[in-house]
């Protein structure tokens, strides 16, 4: 079997740790080396997954020269994905971008333009898009259970960005670590509505066949939490059949892996015949249709290799040649991204909008 070389780069985003993790663990891979600017970002990595002194780079192309990986996983600030990946994509190396796409769809074309020239394949992790439950809902209606699906109802978020790292290791975070970190911080794409916006809009594209708003309308809280950034967002788009919302926050009460808040995490679909509601890290989605109108729970069984993560995934549709399906495509992630475009004008405009990039 191909051994697979991968690298890490950049480690802005902590969920860097995450997929290092599935790559150490994945019995094809071989992880050859990581990179970032800030060598202490680091210390933690090459302890975990014993890499070596000669493994550790703080010059991109240096790694990237050394190292020659199949695999690039990126995890950089939300703003800074498109320069990255202009950076790394000359190199030959397949990438593997961590959410969200971009803080732009300008940004995001940029991305898709220099993989293009490379000639090697983008796909965006959204971790979400792993959760048994997401991929039954998904399932579920791709048979029909609920017919047409004609509204998604999306509320997700966390305690704070800063609040865990890698693996989920909890972090109480001062006010001191709060102002030095790019999540707080607008140029760098900081803010609940970037962090998970994405994560409605691209799943909930994928829940409804590909369908695109005509209208996008947003609000978010920035009065009085003495931030350059909102802790919580509210979008509604309008499509050709329905309204839908898409509402995220830093600042629930707890973690959704760890004890669901209220609301609760995740996803209500409705749809022409019946509706499922799918919430993060739960073994089940509860389906009503006019079989069960009070609702009946279908088991949402632990996913199946070569479906099971972003780096197995990915790698599967590399080595057999098919394009990567899904939330992780391009062309899914990016009417995600035209509705985190357009929402995020709205919220600054106050006003509903035409779908950026239409």
């Amino acid at each position: 079997m191909k051994r697979w070389r991968v690298a890490g780069i950049n480690f802005d985003h902590f969920h860097m740790g995450d997929l290092l993790r599935l790559a150490h663990d994945h019995p094809q891979v071989d992880l050859v080396g990581i990179c970032d600017e800030k060598p202490d970002r680091m210390e933690e990595a090459a302890r975990n997954f014993s890499l070596r002194s000669d493994q550790v780079f703080t010059d991109h192309e240096d790694c990237l020269k050394t190292t020659k990986p199949d695999l690039v996983i990126l995890c950089p600030a939300a703003a800074r994905h498109a320069e990255w990946v202009e950076k790394v994509a000359p190199f030959g190396g397949h990438v593997l971008v961590e959410k969200p796409f971009a803080t732009s769809l300008a940004e995001a074309d940029r991305m898709v333009a220099a993989m293009a020239k490379s000639g090697r394949n983008l796909a965006i992790n959204w971790p979400l898009a792993w959760v048994p439950a997401h991929a039954k809902c998904h399932e579920l209606i791709a048979t029909g259970a609920i017919g047409e699906v004609c509204e998604v109802h999306f509320y997700d978020g966390n305690r704070g960005p800063l609040w865990h790292g890698a693996d989920k290791i909890e972090h109480e975070p001062t006010d001191e670590v709060k102002e030095a970190s790019w999540f707080y911080r607008e140029s760098d794409g900081g803010g609940s509505m970037q962090d998970y916006l994405g994560y409605g809009t691209t799943l909930g594209t994928w829940f409804n066949g590909g369908q695109k708003p005509v209208e996008v309308m947003a609000m978010w809280d920035r009065e009085g939490n003495g931030l350059e950034v909102d802790e919580h967002s509210v979008t509604v788009a309008r499509y050709a059949g329905g309204l839908s919302k898409f509402e995220t926050r830093w600042g629930t009460f707890s973690d959704p892996w760890t004890h669901q808040p209220q609301p609760k995490c995740g996803f209500v679909v409705k749809g022409t015949t019946g509706t499922i509601s799918s919430y993060d890290y739960e073994s089940f989605v509860t389906l009503q249709d006019s079989g069960s109108p009070e609702g009946r729970r279908v088991e949402a069984p632990a996913l199946s290799a070569p479906f099971r993560n972003p780096i197995e995934y990915f790698l599967h549709c590399i080595e057999e040649g098919i394009p990567v399906e899904g939330p992780l495509s391009v062309e899914t992630s990016r009417i995600g991204q035209q509705i985190v475009d357009t929402a995020y004008e709205s919220a600054k405009q106050g006003r509903a909008l035409p779908l950026v990039g239409e």
